[in-house]
């Protein structure tokens, strides 16, 4: 019959057996972390390689700041042009309908020039001599406000300025003149604001 003291014994022998030497553990992680070393060595720093990477990108941002940037001031110039040149024109042509509401009373006067003229009235008519001035201090007020008057007559036609109410041959006339003014037209700073109405002439068909 065995000894349980000799039994503790050997199963402490067989563990002591089992396990490896330190030395040889030593050895072993010794070797592991040289080779650790060696790889890390031969990576590239990642830290450099993120600092070049955000260089990079950060060039790029200030690229596209520096487009849009400038794409913004072009945009700006051209509204401010347009607003210039809108402003401009409200001053310049702010007056064109009051202009054309006022041109039917400028005709009305003017025809009734012209028919106290027909009927042979004296020029001494008082009445007559304050329709005149009226209507000298009418052109006068749209002379100061750069209104032109357009009275083609005897003038070779223009279509930009006139329209033609009907052509008549007339062998005394140069072709494609005005010889009848139906009715004058008006410019405002150059600008059409009514044709004048004429009648043109034309050539005779022999």
């Amino acid at each position: 019959m065995s000894n349980p003291g000799e039994e503790t014994k050997k199963e402490d022998s067989t563990v002591t057996g089992a396990n490896v030497p330190e030395e040889e553990i030593v050895e072993s992680t010794v070797a592991e972390a040289a080779d650790d070393d060696s790889v890390v060595e031969d990576d590239p720093d990642p830290v450099e390689i993120s600092i070049e990477e955000q260089l990079e990108k950060a060039l790029e941002e200030v690229a596209t700041f520096q487009d849009i940037a400038l794409r913004a001031e072009a945009e700006m110039q051209n509204v401010r042009r347009r607003s210039e040149r809108d402003i401009e024109n409200a001053h310049k042509f702010g007056m064109e309908r009051f202009l054309q509401n006022l041109l039917p009373v400028l005709d009305s006067i003017e025809k009734a020039l012209e028919s106290s003229e027909e009927d042979g009235h004296a020029e001494d008519d008082s009445v007559m001599e304050g329709i005149k001035l009226c209507h000298k201090l009418l052109l006068d007020a749209l002379h100061r406000e750069n209104v032109e008057v357009v009275d083609p007559l005897g003038e070779p036609f223009d279509p930009t300025a006139h329209e033609a109410m009907t052509v008549v041959e007339k062998p005394d006339m140069e072709p494609n003149s005005v010889f009848a003014v139906v009715q004058k037209g008006y410019k405002l700073n150059s600008r059409l604001v009514r044709p004048a109405m004429v009648m043109v002439s034309k050539a005779p068909e022999d």
